[in-house]
């Protein structure tokens, strides 16, 4: 079995059953005085997350910024995702294909967000949230979702449209060919009838292309163990 100990203070706060804004100050001071910079800081920050029950406002914040800031910026190539950062951003928050919580799934839009390039695997990996809160009634969108409707609502018209954004263009939307694949199943998969007005146009102006593959890199970067919540031990 594998073990990972938290230093002072994160350890002290992994105890608590909330975080609060002072605790947050801690972490900046003492654990992550330059910010989070390397895979264990990132190990620290999901323990943190798994271990209190209850947070403050300002740890959704902290937790979306510094770790999408890490992946995007501290790691090759530094202000982009490749499907290596990629692999592991999906690996590191969800379960099966299915993101754990609505903090996580912001982790990843955020990360969306800044990165110069989003490959298509990341962006349909985004829309199959919508997808899995809609048909299987799992997942992190679910669990913050304003209404809970089969159909497509205006929070997810809102949803789609902020994964979509980077590929949307003067009324045109240029799918690649996984995003494609899940715009096309979620529109099989509802009813016409269930769905908001605006969903019907945003299908209309999907067009599927197929852009060039980069060239694959051979390069290293550590793996969050999949056993970490379970097997993290906190001293």
């Amino acid at each position: 079995m594998s073990e990972f100990r938290l230093a002072f203070p994160a350890c002290v706060i992994a105890g608590k059953h909330r975080l609060t804004a002072e605790d947050i100050s801690l972490l900046r001071k003492h654990t992550f005085p330059e910010g989070i910079r390397t895979a264990d800081d990132v190990v620290v920050m999901l323990a943190l997350n798994n271990s209190c029950p209850e947070k403050c406002p300002e740890w959704s914040s902290f937790f979306v910024e510094q770790l999408a800031g890490f992946i995007v910026n501290y790691t090759y190539p530094q202000g982009s995702l490749d499907e290596i950062n990629v692999a592991w951003l999906m690996r590191m928050v969800a379960t099966d294909g299915v993101v754990n919580s609505a903090l996580e799934l912001e982790l990843v839009l955020h990360a969306m967000e800044i990165s110069a390039n989003v490959p298509d695997e990341l962006r349909a990996f985004a829309l199959d949230q919508l997808r899995l809160a809609l048909i299987e009634n799992v997942g992190g969108y679910r669990l913050c979702r304003a209404v809970d409707r089969k159909g497509i609502t205006r929070q997810d018209i809102d949803y789609v449209m902020r994964v979509l954004r980077g590929v949307s263009d003067a009324g045109v939307i240029s799918a690649p060919p996984l995003t494609w694949s899940v715009m096309m199943r979620m529109a099989e998969e509802t009813l016409p009838a269930a769905n908001h007005p605006r969903w019907p146009a945003i299908l209309s102006a999907l067009q599927l292309v197929d852009y060039a593959e980069a060239p694959r890199r051979s390069r290293w970067l550590r793996i969050v163990d999949d056993s970490f919540g379970s097997e993290t031990a906190v001293a």
